[in-house]
């Protein structure tokens, strides 16, 4: 499943008080050489003055899940509130959509109001994130925003790796210490690993979902099986209703069922192994995560802590907030799976629906698959499965450093143990 689970993907703005006015020289920041690194994501630490903090930063080294959960939040993920060894810590999940939808934004653009309210009101000096690569509406490029009406231009998915943090140098040299940063959860567990010396007086972090990446041509190579005029697509989601929705620019609008996308046509390493085995979907050290799919139509928060709340409380009467709810069974889909993935992993082709099928299983699907909540551990649960297969296939020594306890505590149903060496000691 590709990933699209925010408002703006990876946005932000221009540097300093030029807000985006001059993207080209603040990518020029981004974009020196990134140090080679196996299992990465190009976060941008390893494009830094000091590359070398690679080894303590990357959650693809050695993560300390607990140890940053307990620093960032007070606490580690709570397994008697069961919701919590899914989702991480948080204090409260809500539904919630604005009241007036933002124009052009993935969703309603709760997001990137949060990053306009925080330069509104002063609360921070920048915000860090993506926008748009002029040439390329769905490349990410790093900029840091300055001005409110500045966000507006960072709306909108993005697909391919961005190195986000290598602009935190930058903005400390600009004197800005008071930053948001708005990212996806592999530059949020470097982000926090480092925060203490990055030395920011205040940092708040807003984090967006993420399942899949790939780089961003690869992306069009999946847009072009999509449509037979891909260069028009200006939107794409994955919605919690089984479906994929395209928007084009003469104002069309394609429904596509899950069932029905040409997965099988791309190649094997389409997504990457560090994505294939990622164990932090929900982003769980940001302060608040925005995604969708626990929102049934509407986004999906975890409020995790005391600076989630004043994110937001910053909002206002501008948002509308609901209970989350659930229904449906995930047990069946987590379990075809597993029998996919354990196939992918093990280099034997995917099985493939008969095509006669697939409309017929795309209409029932919405109705009787698991549906808003559980529709979200299904994903968590899928994505835990995913891990510990291609881990053990093509890193099995990466295991006992790579996979935290919780996520043998969700496989654990279907079957998956740890073997002796697939743990860390005291686990």
């Amino acid at each position: 499943m590709l990933a699209s689970e925010h408002d703006l993907g990876r946005a932000g703005r221009g540097a300093g008080a030029a807000g985006l006015n001059d993207l080209s020289d603040v990518a020029s920041h981004a974009f020196a050489a990134a140090a080679p690194r196996d299992l990465c994501t190009d976060c941008g630490i390893s494009r830094s003055e000091d590359p070398k903090r690679c080894g303590r930063a990357c959650q693809f080294i050695k993560p300390d899940y607990d140890g940053l959960e307990r620093a960032v939040h007070g606490r580690t993920r709570d397994h008697a509130r069961p919701d919590e060894t899914f989702f991480g810590p948080f204090r409260r999940m809500v539904r919630a959509s604005l009241a007036v939808p933002r124009p052009g934004a993935q969703w309603t653009g709760i997001t990137t109001r949060i990053g306009e309210r925080l330069l509104e009101t002063g609360a921070v000096d920048a915000v860090l994130t993506m926008a748009a690569d002029p040439d390329d509406r769905w490349k990410p490029v790093p900029v840091l925003v300055t001005r409110p009406e500045d966000m507006a231009r960072c709306r909108g998915m993005r697909m391919g790796y961005a190195p986000l943090l290598a602009l935190l140098e930058p903005a400390r040299a600009q004197g800005i210490k008071r930053l948001a940063v708005i990212g996806i959860p592999c530059q949020v567990y470097a982000l926090r690993a480092l925060e203490k010396e990055l030395g920011f007086e205040k940092l708040f972090v807003v984090g967006t979902p993420c399942s899949d990446n790939t780089t961003t041509e690869r992306f069009h190579d999946f847009l072009a099986l999509l449509a037979e005029d891909p260069s028009t697509i200006s939107y794409l989601e994955f919605r919690a209703d089984y479906y994929v929705e395209l928007r084009f620019t003469d104002g069309r609008v394609k429904e596509i069922p899950f069932l029905q996308l040409p997965i099988s046509k791309l190649p094997p390493d389409f997504f990457p192994l560090t994505c294939r085995t990622c164990v932090d979907y929900t982003n769980v050290l940001a302060d608040i995560t925005v995604g969708y799919m626990g929102g049934q139509g509407e986004q999906w928060l975890l409020i995790r802590n005391e600076r989630g709340e004043e994110l937001t409380a910053l909002l206002g009467d501008e948002i509308r907030i609901s209970e989350p709810a659930g229904g449906g069974k995930r047990q069946g889909p987590v379990k075809g799976f597993m029998a996919n993935v354990a196939r992918a992993a093990g280099g034997l082709p995917l099985r493939s629906m008969p095509n006669w099928l697939r409309p017929v299983v795309g209409r029932i699907m919405p109705l009787i698959g698991p549906k808003g909540l559980e529709f979200a551990r299904a994903r968590l649960e899928m994505k835990a499965v995913e891990t510990v297969l291609h881990l053990r296939r093509e890193r099995p020594r990466r295991m006992r450093s790579m996979i935290p306890d919780h996520v043998w505590r969700l496989v654990k149903p279907y079957g998956l143990e740890p073997g002796p060496d697939e743990t860390r000691p005291g686990s």
